[in-house]
């Protein structure tokens, strides 16, 4: 089976021009520069699915919703689904880091003023599993936030059902983040969707 069959969403580097392979290669692949819907509507209570479909697509992917976007932390939660999980049905634990990363770099980038921000060094230690049908609750927190680097606290835990709220805790990650980069011109409208669903 060719490459080209296997993902024809994103093609092998070297099927590009070379202009064009050149261009991919230099750009920072876990910048973040929030996906944006064109024609989204919504505001600070639109639904949570539809605010990280506008937000991030990889974490909508997933099954992942935003809930609290401000100055001092972001919030969601995501309901553990077999396409979530490993071989033993338990969260993969890629997917804890693509939250943490997620979460941590909408947060940098609505601290840095909606300027570009891209992860530099991600580390998250696992402390407990979560299985299918748990539900899995996250917080990110900045640890420091500098004129050229930040640091996110990600803590994911399982949802306590008896309260609802915060339960054992499952995982912890760092997050350290490149902020204040130049946004480029065809990009100046990114932030827009953040600053849409942000509190004050």
């Amino acid at each position: 089976m060719s490459l080209e069959s296997q993902s024809p969403i994103h093609p092998p580097c070297d099927s590009f021009p070379i202009s064009t392979r050149a261009r991919h290669l230099s750009q920072p692949t876990n910048t973040y520069l929030p996906a944006t819907r064109r024609g989204a509507m919504g505001d600070a209570t639109a639904s949570s699915s539809s605010k990280t479909a506008e937000l991030d697509a990889p974490l909508h992917a997933l099954g992942f919703e935003i809930e609290e976007i401000s100055p001092s932390r972001i919030t969601g939660r995501l309901v553990v689904t077999p396409i979530c999980c490993q071989p033993f049905k338990l969260l993969h634990g890629g997917v804890s880091a693509l939250i943490a990363e997620g979460l941590a770099s909408m947060g940098a980038h609505r601290a840095s003023g909606y300027s570009r921000v891209a992860g530099m060094q991600l580390s998250i230690s696992h402390f407990r599993s979560a299985g299918v049908g748990d539900t899995v609750l996250a917080r990110a927190v900045p640890v420091h936030i500098g004129r050229s680097t930040q640091v996110w606290e990600v803590k994911l835990s399982k949802m306590d059902t008896s309260t609802l709220g915060e339960g054992p805790q499952i995982a912890e990650a760092r997050v350290t983040l490149l902020c204040n980069l130049p946004v480029p011109d065809e990009m100046k409208s990114v932030g827009e969707s953040l600053r849409k669903y942000s509190r004050l």
